[in-house]
């Protein structure tokens, strides 16, 4: 799988960045090759799906068997590689956070992508829940039917949700960082929950911008506790590979991941799979990312052939500052990429 947080590895926009030579990738599917000595519970030709703590970008993958999981027979070995960080971060957030429950409402930023869609599909398993979701206008028609309501990524999305609920939402979920953590404070009702998960708009360039991260930075709201305690607003964060292998907290996954199986097979749930890339094609597929072309995950397949080059093509990495986010998605790389129809 590949994720907004390899993007962040890669130019070094996390805390302590693991020094080079590196494989990045942090999940991933296959088929059990062999097995420790005291493992039980798989068998060798088993098929998979596991958290790796880097790594995952490989022919061959080793990782402690507490993050290793079964998967169903009918489940793809792509479908796969896009469940875990997908999946579980989504469900830790709406139901071990934000205790989601029956006729609440949720913000959700960046629907389209991999959390977006995971984070619609599981509200959709709660009776009358409303889910407001900001996306590229490039996506909405291929994720309106996702979401309750869906607003523009560069409108003023604060208005918009007001107009509809005039008390705010019950749970923002903020990948973005920067300005929207203040948006999504204001938008809070009494007893609601802000978590925030990512810090996406730190990410502009194709190299670390000082500038674009003393920026978000800046914009973020400073948080007041007073004022939290006043106004009985919960401001949290959450972060599944800090929980997994800074905080052993491996079994309490185990679990969400039981209960999200579970919900795969009852077709409650289907991870969405943007496209499929060859290894050597991670450089085009990061530019995905970065562009913010995807509907859905993208997933690395060892097997594949890269996929051949047409003539206006541009394979070159975009330099992009602030001026060119406006039209995220909109370039031409995105034609040629690999869809899953």
């Amino acid at each position: 799988g590949l994720n907004f947080i390899d993007l962040m590895v890669r130019q070094g926009n996390i805390d302590n960045p693991p020094k080079t030579p590196l494989v990045p990738g942090f999940e991933c599917s296959g088929i059990v090759e062999a097995l420790g000595d005291s493992v039980k519970g798989f068998e060798i030709g088993d098929r998979v799906m596991a958290f790796v703590n880097y790594n995952a970008w490989a022919e061959v993958v080793c990782t402690p068997v507490e993050f290793v999981y079964k998967i169903p027979d009918d489940m793809t070995f792509s479908e796969a590689a896009a469940f875990p960080m997908n999946f579980v971060t989504a469900y830790m957030m709406l139901f071990e956070v934000a205790n989601l429950r029956e006729g609440m409402s949720v913000l959700v930023h960046s629907a389209g992508g991999g959390v977006g869609q995971a984070v619609a599909q599981l509200c959709s398993t709660i009776p009358n829940v409303t889910v407001f979701g900001t996306a590229s206008s490039f996506k909405h028609e291929a994720i309106k039917n996702s979401v309750t309501h869906l607003f523009d990524r560069n409108a003023d999305y604060v208005q918009e949700v007001k107009r509809i609920s005039a008390d705010g939402v019950d749970i923002v979920l903020d990948c973005l960082c920067g300005e929207n953590t203040g948006k999504g404070l204001s938008l809070l009702k009494p007893l609601g929950t802000y978590i925030l998960y990512g810090s996406s708009n730190m990410v502009t360039g194709e190299t670390k911008s000082f500038f674009s991260f003393a920026k978000s930075w800046w914009q973020v709201e400073k948080v007041n506790p007073i004022k939290l305690y006043e106004e009985n607003k919960v401001i949290a964060g959450f972060s599944l590979l800090n929980l997994l292998f800074k905080q052993n907290r491996g079994g309490l996954i185990k679990g969400v991941v039981d209960k999200l199986l579970n919900l795969y097979n009852s077709k409650k749930i289907k991870p969405v799979v943007d496209s499929l890339w060859a290894l050597e094609e991670v450089k085009e597929a990061m530019q995905r990312i970065h562009d913010r072309g995807n509907i859905g995950k993208l997933i690395l397949d060892v097997e594949k052939a890269p996929t051949p080059l047409m003539a206006n093509d541009s394979t070159e990495t975009s330099e992009a500052g602030e001026e060119e986010e406006d039209h995220e998605g909109d370039n031409d790389n995105k034609e040629r990429m690999p869809f899953i129809q």
